[in-house]
C-alpha cells in the first residue's frame, strides 16, 4: 500500500492565541467548546487578538491526526477543501512540506475556512470555527484512486454537520469498503454526539473498524457513566474501541479484550489537538508493526507532549531511539 492513512475532513488554518478569562467573556462565546461562526463574528474575533502572538498551521480534526501520522514516519494523504486565497496556499504548503499528499482542486471563490483556537490560563481551548469553503468539500473530491491505495481511511465526525460534506465522508467510507481498506472514525466533539447520535451509532455499528471517542463522547452515546461499561458497550458494537480519558490514559478495545494505557503526567499548557495526535501515533502505530498495546503506549506519550505545549503540532518530534525506548 502507498499509504498508511488517508484522512478525510475540514480543511482549515488554525490561529491560536493565549488569552484571559476576562478576554474570553467579553466575547460571548462559550469556554470549553466549539462553536461556529460566521465571517463577521470570526472577523471581529482576529481583530480584538491585534498585538497578541499567535500561532497559525494547517489544521483541522482529521488533518492535525494525518500529520501525526507523518511526524511519526508514515505515509498519508489528505482530502479537503480550501480556497485559492493565500490561506488556502498557505494550508497546502504547509501539509506537503511535511511529505502529505493533498490533491483536491481548490475553490475558485470563497474563503479557506479558519479556526480561532483560544487557549486560557487553565490550558482549556475555546474555538470559533469559520467553515468557509471547507464545507463544499462533495462526493466527487474524494478520489478513487487514493482510498484504494490505503490501509485506513480516518473520517471526522465534524463532516457529518453539512449535506455536501457528509457526502465526502460516505463515500470516502463506501470506496474504503469497496478496495479493502480499513474504516477509521472520530466522534469529533460531544455536542456532536448529542447532534447526530443516532448517525453515529449507525456507522459504529456499521463500516467503522476503529471508532475513536474521548469519555465524555463515550458516555453521551451510551448513556452510561462508568468508563470501562462505556467502553465495553461501544465494543460490542464496533470490532475496535479507543476511548481517550485525558490525564488517567486510555482504553482500547480489541479482540475482545480491553486494554488499559496509561496517562503521562505532565503540565497541561494546551489540550487543543490532543485527540488529533493520539489518534495520529495509534493509527501510525497499528499500521506499522507494533501492536495494539505498543501502538496506545505511543499515542499517550505523544498526546502528553502535545498538551505540554502551545498548538496541536509537536515542537519536538519522537526520534527513533526514544520510540525504541518507549516500547521497551
Amino acid at each position: 500500500m502507498k499509504y498508511d492513512v488517508v484522512g478525510v475532513g475540514n480543511a482549515l488554518v488554525d490561529i491560536q492565541a493565549q488569552i484571559t478569562d476576562e478576554w474570553l467573556g467579553l466575547t460571548g462565546f462559550e469556554k470549553g467548546i466549539m462553536t461556529l461562526v460566521d465571517d463577521a463574528d470570526q472577523v471581529a474575533v482576529l481583530g480584538r487578538l491585534h498585538g497578541v502572538p499567535l500561532n497559525r498551521c494547517a489544521g483541522g480534526s482529521a488533518a492535525n491526526t494525518i500529520v501525526g501520522v507523518a511526524d511519526f514516519g508514515g505515509r498519508a494523504a489528505y482530502i479537503g477543501k480550501v480556497s485559492q486565497d493565500n490561506i488556502g496556499h498557505f494550508f497546502l504548503r504547509d501539509m506537503r512540506e511535511l511529505g502529505i499528499t493533498v490533491d483536491v482542486p481548490p475553490a475558485e471563490h470563497g474563503q479557506t475556512g479558519t479556526c480561532a483556537v483560544l487557549i486560557s490560563e487553565d490550558a482549556q481551548r475555546t474555538m470559533l470555527t469559520n467553515l468557509g469553503v471547507s464545507a463544499t468539500l462533495s462526493a466527487a473530491d474524494v478520489d478513487e484512486d487514493l482510498i484504494r491505495q490505503a490501509k485506513y481511511v480516518y473520517v471526522e465526525g465534524y463532516l457529518l454537520t453539512g449535506e455536501s460534506t457528509r457526502g465526502a465522508a460516505y463515500r470516502a467510507i463506501e470506496l474504503a469498503k469497496k478496495h479493502g481498506c480499513k474504516v477509521a472514525f472520530t466522534a469529533s466533539d460531544p455536542f456532536l454526539c448529542h447532534l447526530v447520535r443516532d448517525e453515529i451509532w449507525k456507522l459504529v455499528e456499521g463500516p467503522v473498524d476503529l471508532f475513536f471517542c474521548n469519555e465524555e463522547e463515550a458516555k453521551s452515546l451510551t448513556g452510561k457513566t462508568d468508563p470501562i461499561e462505556c467502553a465495553a458497550e461501544l465494543h460490542r458494537h464496533a470490532e475496535n474501541v479507543a476511548m481517550t480519558m485525558g490525564p488517567n490514559g486510555s482504553i482500547l478495545m480489541h479482540g475482545g479484550s480491553a486494554i488499559a494505557i496509561e496517562g503521562v503526567s505532565v503540565k497541561a499548557v494546551d489540550t487543543t489537538g490532543a485527540g488529533d495526535m493520539y489518534a495520529g501515533a495509534l493509527l501510525y502505530g497499528i499500521t506499522n508493526g507494533l501492536d495494539w498495546k505498543q501502538a496506545g503506549h505511543l499515542a499517550s506519550h505523544a498526546a502528553s507532549r502535545i498538551v505540554s505545549q502551545l498548538g496541536a503540532r509537536m515542537n519536538q518530534k519522537f526520534t527513533a531511539q526514544e520510540i525504541q525506548r518507549l516500547l521497551g
